[in-house]
């Protein structure tokens, strides 16, 4: 049989870049063939606040992907992420009872559409439904069709987002006739790339800390029941240091690359570094110490507040694979000892598990790496439901000639 081969993108817009990657998706793998990067421009907090500046970004970091690819795109997938993301439980349940009181797979079809109908404000939209796992008369179970029982739950977590909002994003693409197969939640792609199912069916929660927004993803029993963002990020380390110090913003965030910590490990009040290092004019003096205390006082923020959108359904003794921290902010000295304190759980670094070449293995790329493994899941699945269509087709026929 022939082998087929499918080119397709996954684009990050962050806050502080653009990052395009070009698969070749052949069998049940994917080849990146294809990478561009630049700097990114008309984005703050992960909203889009200058459209055509954005746009010819967008396009300037497909065309380098492309011309390293020597192929043009054929779909792209996007990360969605930006402040004006929430999101929101609802719960359905339904009676079952059919023939023999066991669960057909129609009782299922219609609990999961119930369960996906909860009405959001007319500005609102759908980014992501997580749905979580099935309670037959209160038991939990992964798959109840066929069981014997009387009621049958679901619960789904919205992620939902301004609809103005996606659409800009939306119009980024259409703008030079790209399609877009797919919008997914950055944690939700940064949390699929940088765990193990084993970690996932432990639970484990995902904190991906960018420029300008921080995603999380919380994994229960296997499934990824949470997710949101944060408008905050690294930016604010920098900008708390730009405040406090009287720093420019370049200055700033020199500093923080250089000295900041997301613990404070001075002891020594007298420790003092130069902000330039060369002693020439307007060159001065910092202590240490100020440094690690206004970084680590952002950081421990972000984590705190990130707790606090778990609420209940965090429970450090039922996530054993700890806390995976991924995005650049996560490279901040001290931030694991921090999460873990925070969290009460183990915490790690997260790199992707993919084969990918060294530098695109580093937590900035978590996001655009798991968004380009999703994108090649979703092709490998309509293929296969392609090819099963004509075995379908055939087992109606069958059954129709068999009355």
């Amino acid at each position: 049989m022939k082998s087929r081969f499918r080119i397709i993108a996954a684009v990050e817009i962050g806050t502080s870049k653009i990052a395009v990657l070009i698969g070749l998706v052949a069998g049940n793998g994917i080849n990146i063939i294809g990478v561009g990067e630049i700097p990114s421009v008309g984005v703050q907090k992960g909203v889009i606040v200058d459209s055509p500046a954005l746009t010819e970004a967008v396009h300037q970091a497909i065309v380098m992907a492309e011309k390293g690819a020597g192929a043009q795109i054929q779909q792209v997938f996007v990360a969605q992420s930006g402040s004006h993301i929430d999101g929101c439980y609802h719960e359905a349940t339904i009676n079952v009872g059919g023939l023999g009181g066991s669960v057909s797979k129609g009782d299922i079809a219609s609990l999961n559409n119930l369960a996906r109908q909860k009405e959001l404000p007319a500005e609102r939209c759908v980014i992501h439904f997580l749905q979580h796992a099935y309670y037959l008369d209160g038991v939990r179970t992964e798959n109840p069709e066929s069981l014997r029982g009387k009621s049958l739950s679901v619960g789904v977590w919205y992620v939902h987002g301004d609809q103005r909002r996606v659409g800009d994003g939306m119009h980024v693409f259409s703008g030079f006739g790209l399609p877009v197969s797919q919008m997914l939640l950055s944690g939700v792609a940064s949390g699929e790339i940088v765990t193990s199912e084993e970690e996932r069916r432990h639970g484990a929660l995902v904190v991906d800390i960018g420029a300008g927004t921080t995603d999380y993803v919380y994994y229960k029993q296997g499934r990824a029941c949470v997710a949101g963002v944060l408008p905050v990020g690294g930016n604010h380390l920098t900008n708390d240091l730009s405040l406090g110090l009287h720093l420019t913003i370049a200055e700033a965030e020199r500093l923080k690359c250089r000295h900041g910590r997301a613990t404070v490990s001075a002891r020594d009040r007298q420790s003092r570094i130069l902000l330039h290092g060369d002693r020439r004019v307007g060159d001065r003096e910092i202590p240490r110490m100020t440094i690690e205390q206004v970084t680590a006082a952002r950081m421990r923020e972000i984590l705190e507040i990130v707790r606090k959108k778990l609420g209940s359904i965090y429970v450090p003794s039922d996530t054993l694979a700890g806390v995976i921290l991924t995005g650049g902010t996560s490279r901040l000295p001290g931030i694991e000892e921090e999460a873990a304190r925070v969290f009460e759980t183990p915490a790690r670094i997260g790199l992707a598990r993919v084969h990918a070449m060294e530098e695109l293995r580093q937590v900035q790329y978590s996001t655009v790496l798991g968004l380009l493994h999703l994108g090649m899941k979703q092709q490998i699945e309509d293929e296969d439901r392609r090819r099963s269509l004509p075995a379908k087709v055939w087992r109606s026929v069958i059954r129709y000639l068999a009355k």
